[in-house]
């Protein structure tokens, strides 16, 4: 069964009254200076258009939306904070734009449970700050974290600094309300750790970036909150000294590893030169950083980072480093680390790419990505950066110095072509937390097990005959 594209003509009056009509006068978004936050994204690499923003209140006006536009073949955009990186949460042809902001309550926290049942709009800083105020850890973590939110990180399957320890979105979501695409509400906000009631639904629509239906709550887990957190800056030789060390660290401290960040020399410096009170921490420079944490229960981790530390420093592996002396510092770390992607914007063009490796392949993909890259544009410079301990790289490439934006850009696609041959041969893959959206959509096919794309495709034609649900997408 083929999904049939709907064709994004231009709304009558008379059907965006009917919109209007369910969200009301206020939370219909139709004059273009109002909509234009919403069409557009931080990067400025993705520029869409739309008619019509929408705001329901409640899963019911989501729902009656969907109903709608299922009637008269109205293609939707679900949208969260609009943070996505990969294009999936732009209108690119014109289509309704469903904001689920409004939808910010967070309806239950059962700490027996330990979960959290919230909705889709919720920010994910404030998700965390709840479950801390209980007692409680929800340990999600990326950048963007004061404006995404959770019906987002869902979408994308969201990754972030901690999924070491905890894993990533997909992992920490216990059941989800979901809007299909022609109205019909699936309920299935379970507590439930143990469920084996036929097929696990939940998860068709975690990472499907909107394009099955419309994420509208969630039930999360949460995790004891750790009442001893170190965090320590580390200077290293190469990526092979910072898996070495990781294995030291998996080896002291077992599950209380929660964060283990390989930074390059130049993620470092872009980072120093270009943030605000940003400092390197260490008073040499390396080829090769590590941003490391950990989190316990208990008053012991501090003498578990000691003794970590002291076995790489004893074995070669560590060149120099320091332990955050208080949560000053700890934060001045992790800024450092949070605004590398911002700072490679003053350094000109810069093509990226979100892939993973085997762990133990990390090493080997930075030395042959990085010869490659700079064999096919001299002068590029890679600026790697990312999660060591779950093999997730950002793998980024910042422009010649001196060199045009504009004609370093028109090159995406060859250097995209390089790294990506280079993470299929090691067995990796090209979108590791992003998603696919737009930007990977066409070389999915070629990446992807062909029968996995011809169950994807039967699923989107199942739940989206109309091809009304965020088209263009993934797939």
């Amino acid at each position: 069964m083929n999904v049939v594209q709907p064709a994004t003509q231009p709304l009558s009056a008379e059907l965006i009254g009917r919109f209007r009509k369910i969200v009301g006068d206020k939370y219909a978004v139709t004059d273009t200076a109002e909509i234009a936050p919403y069409v557009t994204e931080e990067r400025d690499l993705f520029h869409g258009k739309s008619p019509l923003v929408l705001r329901p209140g409640s899963t019911e006006e989501v729902s009656a939306i969907c109903k709608l536009a299922s009637e008269h073949r109205v293609a939707l955009v679900p949208q969260g904070g609009n943070t996505g990186l990969v294009g999936g949460q732009t209108p690119h042809n014109g289509e309704v734009v469903v904001s689920l902001r409004r939808l910010d309550q967070i309806r239950d926290i059962d700490t027996a449970s330990n979960t959290m049942t919230c909705e889709a709009g919720v920010v994910l800083q404030v998700a965390q700050q709840r479950a801390s105020e209980v007692d409680r850890l929800f340990p999600l973590s990326l950048g963007a974290e004061g404006s995404c939110t959770i019906g987002g990180n869902l979408s994308t399957n969201a990754g972030g600094t901690t999924a070491l320890a905890y894993g990533v979105a997909r992992e920490m979501a216990l059941g989800l309300q979901v809007v299909l695409a022609d109205g019909r509400i699936l309920n299935g906000l379970s507590k439930l750790k143990k469920d084996n009631t036929g097929y696990d639904l939940r998860n068709l629509f975690i990472g499907a970036e909107g394009t099955l239906g419309i994420i509208t709550a969630a039930t999360l887990k949460l995790f004891p909150k750790p009442h001893a957190i170190e965090t320590a800056f580390v200077g290293l030789k190469s990526p092979a000294a910072a898996l070495r060390l990781l294995s030291i660290s998996q080896n002291e401290a077992a599950g209380t590893l929660t964060s283990f960040e390989l930074l390059s020399d130049l993620a470092v410096h872009f980072s120093v030169r270009h943030g605000i009170d940003i400092r390197d921490p260490l008073s040499g420079s390396y080829p090769w950083y590590v941003l490391m944490e950990l989190s316990s229960p208990r008053d012991d981790a501090r003498a578990a980072l000691e003794s970590i530390l002291a076995q790489g420093l004893e074995n070669g592996v560590v060149e120099d480093a320091v332990i955050a002396a208080n949560l000053s510092q700890r934060s001045a770390f992790w800024k450092l680390r949070d605004e590398m992607s911002a700072a490679q914007k003053p350094e000109g063009g810069s093509i990226k790419h979100d892939i993973s490796v085997p762990v133990v392949a990390v090493p080997d993909f930075i030395e042959q990505a990085n010869a490659a890259v700079m064999k096919l544009i001299p002068g590029a410079r890679p600026v790697p950066f990312g999660h060591l301990g779950d093999g997730n790289i950002h793998y980024n490439v910042s422009q010649p110095v001196g060199g045009e934006a504009a004609d370093f850009l028109a090159r995406w696609n060859e250097v995209n072509a390089v790294v990506f041959d280079i993470v299929l041969r090691m067995g990796g893959s090209i979108s590791a937390e992003h998603g696919i959206g737009v930007l990977k959509r066409d070389e999915l096919p070629h990446v992807k097990d062909k029968v996995a794309i011809e169950l994807m495709r039967g699923i989107k034609a199942m739940l989206d005959p109309l091809g009304i649900m965020n088209p263009g997408k993934v797939l």
